[in-house]
């Protein structure tokens, strides 16, 4: 009897350790046409592209091993994963590791340590993001906190019309708002926008969509007319439900929403993607471009069509409406407070504009990964001089609670991702001096009892 008691302990002591799964990449370029428009030399996965999903249960192990079958160094970041005590697996090149070089292979622990939700994969070294480096990595809750019918997930892309690299090379030559046919496109599921592939609905289930950003530079609005959108998760973090009409979604955010099909399948619909940026000029059917995925309820059903109703008459997500479920309080008090600013600077970046950073240098590689350094100089380590000026480094010590302002006084909005947290959002408002003709600053908004936290955020213009 004790000995059957031990194995059913040990055996629910398996199940809380989760399982290990592994995957193998072969990372490779792929001579590719994904939107139809373009064929270039992109980077795939085991010789194909779209990248398949990696999808993991709650407590799993994700085992990547990855092969470099380019002819440069790659690295790969679990985009939202808090990586605690395996910083040396979070996939920064020159930050946290050197970067796998070519024909070299690699295999990323990832611990999901208690963490469920919407997530992605993607290369971090160079522009190997850029040219297709990038999954979705979604960690499924065993017992989710709402029910619904079905998983459903929704990828949304930018996709350049040549190489990042190239891009820049050519911007040397001519403005790149004058290279209309290189906007980017878009990528839904992974394949061209246009020639996405139905949803199928069914009568009276629920669903959840999962819906991921896995862009570079673009941002997406996402809708369902006919359809109320009830968000729960945002980033990986469950939240009290709110219902919206429709998503404003910057590089690298991740949303569920579930969404409750009719009782009847007498139409199907469509779902709304608009893709567009404030960095480039705007151009009729480039910026903003926009997209429709069909929602099928009935082979052979017609179509109900909405009339175009303006943004503003529209309920959009926003940070400061939404509770996560767990209600932690405002952190507090401050133990440091950092004020950093966007900055401008040239060289130019591949799309012919200036590049951006928060401080004072443009950023470029330490010579030696900042994690490296912050285990081998001793007491130099507590000196962010230590990890060259160019790097903008703030060192903090453990378990302090660190409150960052940012600053934007350019007029164009910014995503801005932190690494192995999730933060806070308190506060949002118009720089001090903003002035009116500055429309675009956004108004004063503060957090209430219970913050938002995310790892991914727009940092809007004048703000």
């Amino acid at each position: 009897m004790l000995l059957l008691l031990g194995i059913i302990q040990l055996f629910g002591i398996l199940q809380a350790l989760g399982a290990r799964v592994e995957v193998g990449w072969d990372v490779g370029y792929l001579n590719i046409s994904r939107d139809g428009y373009s064929t270039w030399l992109a980077v795939g996965v085991n010789g194909r592209q779209p990248i398949a999903p990696v999808y993991v249960d709650e407590g799993d192990t994700l085992l990547l091993s990855v092969r470099n079958s380019l002819d440069r160094p790659i690295s790969l970041h679990a985009h939202g994963l808090f990586q605690r005590n395996t910083t040396y697996y979070d996939g920064v090149g020159m930050i946290t590791e050197c970067g796998i070089p070519p024909g070299e292979s690699f295999t990323y622990v990832i611990d999901t340590g208690g963490q469920t939700g919407t997530f992605w994969i993607h290369g971090h070294y160079g522009s190997e993001v850029a040219d297709g480096l990038r999954a979705p990595f979604i960690i499924r809750e065993k017992a989710p906190a709402v029910q619904y019918d079905e998983d459903v997930l929704i990828t949304l892309e930018d996709w350049l019309q040549m190489p990042y690299d190239l891009m820049g090379a050519r911007a040397q030559q001519i403005r790149f708002d004058r290279l209309f046919s290189n906007y980017p496109t878009v990528l839904i599921n992974g394949i061209d926008g246009n020639k996405s592939q139905p949803i199928h609905f069914v009568p009276g289930k629920r669903y959840r969509l999962r819906i991921v950003s896995m862009s570079v530079s673009y941002w997406f609005k996402f809708r369902l007319p006919g359809h109320k959108l009830e968000i729960v998760e945002s980033d990986g973090i469950a939240i009290e439900p709110l219902a919206v009409d429709g998503l404003d979604m910057c590089p690298g955010q991740r949303y569920s929403v579930l969404v409750t099909a009719h009782d009847t399948d007498a139409f199907n619909f469509r779902f709304n993607v608009t893709f567009y940026a404030d960095y480039v000029p705007k151009l009729a059917d480039f910026n903003p471009r926009h997209y429709e995925i069909p929602l099928v309820y009935r082979e052979g059903a017609p179509t109900r069509r909405y009339s175009i109703v303006g943004d503003d008459k529209l309920a959009w997500q926003d940070e400061f409406a939404m509770v996560p479920r767990n209600r932690q309080p405002l952190l507090e008090p401050v133990d440091r407070r950092i004020t950093v600013s966007k900055q401008e600077h040239t060289p130019y970046d591949g799309f012919g504009l200036p590049t951006y950073s928060l401080g004072d240098y443009a950023y470029t590689h330490p010579m030696v990964p900042s994690l490296i350094t912050a285990l081998t100089t001793g007491d130099w380590a507590n000196n962010s001089l230590a990890y060259a000026p160019q790097t903008n480094t703030h060192v903090v010590e453990h378990m302090e609670v660190v409150e960052l302002m940012l600053v934007n006084p350019s007029g164009k909005d910014h995503s801005i991702h932190m690494h192995g947290y999730v933060f806070q959002v308190v506060e949002l408002g118009p720089m001090g001096n903003a002035s009116a003709t500055q429309r675009t600053a956004p108004k004063l908004k503060r957090a209430g009892q219970w913050p938002m936290r995310r790892d991914t955020v727009t940092f809007p213009a004048y703000s």
